[in-house]
């Protein structure tokens, strides 16, 4: 059996003791390969288009219900281990969109239709670092600027685009080293003002972009498509639950597991978590890879989350979670994650959330 809660560098095993995997970060290390640099701008408020996207597939298993065979690797989407609904897409570039998660920010569009998204410490609350790369969606919002967390996440994407609202000199620096290509607010197509929004919200929470394929028609020859970041199949042992309960930062965050689906139905704040489409957010695969953060060498007051570098797991899937540890030496490849044993973590094919709960901080309570 594994923990029912897991507060990072610490296991508190309430039924029998398992081996307790030290959490501990790694340093930043910057590639060499540089994005042109932009700053915030503001437009006249547009109106938001009507979301084209708006069903939550349910799981699909890698392998033919009938037939028993998978398909090859070079057949499925590297981040969702699932074979696309277009082939075309197999080789694009993946596409990194930082998503607002202030409460006025809610409903965002897009989050529903990413491969992986990364939930991100900020200042007092979390953003969305959010990877699309085997599906398209479009509008997309509301878009925020990049924190110097984000240097490291692109730079294991085999240089992805970056769509973003801009930041300060000193961020705007960091995004120019990474292996990436930046697509800003103010520098690239398809962004505009949510006017609707504009008349209860402030500016800030308002900034989209068309869509994924306005983007990804400004693609350059250097881009290719992300290395895979999870082995996925049919998930085997681990522990049934079906709540998970933790505080990121200081959005408090649940997952409930939905059998019937087979996905993870996300609430934040107390109420469901539900996108632009009035579609509930949900997952097959929920990650809480335990970090450390440092202050960032950009603001004193901005939270960096050290993703190289090694430490606990909690890997939820199938409605089971699976104790495990995570690894990343290298800045520009994913990192590993394996259970106790040393062996790799099988996940359900699918989208993938990834918390990146502070360790020695985040308590999480799986029921």
């Amino acid at each position: 059996m594994f923990p029912r809660r897991h507060r990072a560098r610490t296991l508190t095993l309430l039924v029998a003791p398992l081996v307790a995997l030290a959490a501990c970060g790694g340093s930043s290390s910057p590639n060499d390969a540089q994005t042109s640099s932009t700053t915030a701008t503001t437009e006249e408020p547009t109106t938001l288009p009507s979301v084209t996207t708006t069903s939550v597939p349910a799981s699909t298993t890698a392998a033919s219900a009938t037939t028993g065979a998978a398909p090859a690797a070079s057949e499925v989407s590297p981040l969702t281990g699932l074979a696309p609904a277009d082939p075309a897409t197999l080789t694009r570039p993946a596409m990194a969109v930082k998503i607002d998660n202030h409460p006025d920010a809610r409903p965002q569009a897009g989050l529903n239709q990413a491969d992986i998204v990364y939930e991100e410490i900020v200042e007092g609350i979390t953003r969305f670092f959010t990877i699309f790369q085997s599906t398209d969606a479009g509008p997309i919002g509301p878009i925020r600027s990049a924190r110097t967390t984000d240097v490291n996440l692109l730079n294991q994407l085999n240089r992805p685009f970056l769509v973003w609202s801009g930041g300060n000199a000193k961020v705007v620096a960091a995004i120019a080293g990474a292996n990436a290509e930046s697509r800003a607010h103010g520098q690239a197509p398809g962004f505009y003002r949510d006017a609707e929004r504009r008349k209860h919200v402030d500016l800030e929470h308002t900034l989209f972009n068309e869509g994924t394929q306005t983007i990804y028609a400004t693609a350059t020859p250097a881009q290719a498509a992300p290395s895979p970041f999870f082995t996925y199949g049919t998930p085997t042992g681990g522990d049934p639950v079906s709540k998970i309960t933790m505080k990121m930062n200081s959005v408090p965050v649940e997952w409930t597991w939905d059998a019937g689906q087979g996905l993870f139905i996300r609430s934040e704040y107390g109420a469901a978590h539900i996108d632009a489409a009035g579609v509930p957010i949900g997952a097959q695969n929920v990650v809480v890879q335990f970090i450390d953060y440092k202050t960032s060498a950009a603001d004193p007051k901005s939270p960096e989350a050290i993703t190289v570098g090694q430490g606990d797991a909690l890997v939820y899937t199938a409605g089971k979670v699976t104790l495990g540890h995570w690894d990343r030496p290298d800045a520009t490849k994913p990192a590993t994650f394996t259970d106790g044993a040393g062996q790799p973590v099988v996940l359900t094919p699918g989208r993938t959330w990834i918390e990146l709960a502070e360790a020695g901080v985040t308590t999480v309570t799986a029921a």
